[in-house]
């Protein structure tokens, strides 16, 4: 039963909104501020969910290659990091590095001064949006390129991509000239943020591969365990920072609706329990494998993202737009797999009467 997966999200959902609700009223005893608190907290969760759909799948489809115990700690560990790391500590620490103060401050100047700390963290936005950018589209095209991929969605796209596979560090070298093409739109301190931040994405995303390959390659000389601990913790580094490069938007978006951190933080972190719950869903259930355009189309909605993350210094596009488009990518890559299933038990129905 899938609702099985979501009980402790939902006991987390409940506990959230009310742990919202009841810091707002005992600031200002006022029952219109204290429900509106709840409603933001639903609809920053909301917002998480719909935009990290993707996120959940291509999670799912790194945890299957990890041991059971890494899925544990992942699960779990990672869980905290997810929350506390991303939706409290990221936060504090731009804002301390931006403002020159201390992070304790900052998380003083988030309750003090809510409209200043909101406009030092927006400030970040273009370096954020470049880093995150770049790293995931880097992961975008490291999908596409794979030659031993088997299956194509979008064979015009894919089909190119995966002939180009045998150069080594294309996805780097492909990143990083859409990188210099899109910073031609702007000059001065700014050209030089979004081509620095965009460059610590790609050494990120180099630091993380060669780690995990080297982290794998220590099989060579040591026994099955070591090589599975080592593995294991290099898809938890990948997958955190994977998180984190999808965290990024919302944590800013998020500052749109409201400036209120332990709002944001509570918002988020729910969305965020639900996202670890599709996640183990996903996984348990072999939804992978019952639609097997499903993480095509998880990689196409995090290339959208990681696109609109690049081009956001330029074009304003809402969050709750980039959260349509990437669910819609996912509803047809679940719908054409639903298709291709359909033709292929046609055809072998076919097949069994002609033979009968």
């Amino acid at each position: 039963m899938i609702l099985k997966y979501f009980k402790g999200s939902i006991l987390i959902l409940i506990a959230g909104l009310v742990l919202a609700m009841s810091i707002v009223w005992w600031q200002t005893q006022s029952v219109t501020l204290t429900i509106q608190a709840g409603f933001t907290a639903l609809l920053l969760s909301v917002l998480e969910v719909s935009l990290s759909l993707d996120n959940a799948i291509v999670n799912a489809t790194l945890i299957k290659k990890m041991s059971p115990i890494w899925q544990k700690r992942f699960l779990t560990l990672g869980m905290l990091i997810a929350v506390f790391g991303m939706r409290l500590l990221f936060p504090l620490i731009i804002v301390s590095l931006l403002a020159h103060i201390d992070p304790i401050s900052a998380f003083q100047m988030s309750f003090s001064d809510p409209v200043k700390y909101a406009e030092i963290m927006v400030s970040a936005h273009l370096s954020v949006s470049s880093f995150g950018g770049v790293f995931l589209l880097m992961v975008f095209i490291h999908f596409f390129v794979n030659s031993e991929k088997e299956h194509h969605w979008i064979s015009i796209i894919e089909k190119p991509l995966q002939k180009i596979s045998k150069f080594k560090g294309i996805e780097i070298l492909l990143g990083l000239l859409i990188l210099l093409a899109l910073s031609e739109q702007l000059v001065g301190a700014d050209l030089i943020t979004y081509l620095v931040a965009g460059l610590c994405g790609a050494i990120t995303f180099l630091f993380v591969h060669s780690l995990a390959e080297w982290l794998k390659d220590l099989g060579i000389v040591n026994d099955e365990k070591t090589v599975a601990a080592g593995s294991g913790l290099g898809i938890f580094i990948y997958l955190e920072i994977l998180d984190a490069s999808f965290s990024f938007d919302g944590v800013i978006g998020a500052f749109a609706i409201t400036n209120s951190l332990i709002q944001i933080m509570i918002g988020l972190s729910i969305g965020a329990f639900f996202v670890r719950s599709l996640t183990i869903y996903f996984v348990e259930k072999s939804t992978l494998d019952q639609f097997q355009y499903l993480e095509h189309g998880a990689f196409y909605a995090l290339g959208a993202l990681a696109w609109i993350m690049l081009v956001s210094p330029f074009v304003h596009i809402p969050e709750w737009v980039t959260g349509i488009i990437g669910a819609t990518i996912l509803a047809l890559s679940v719908f054409w797999s639903i298709y291709v299933n359909r033709q292929s038990r046609a055809g072998q129905d076919q097949h069994s009467s002609e033979n009968l």
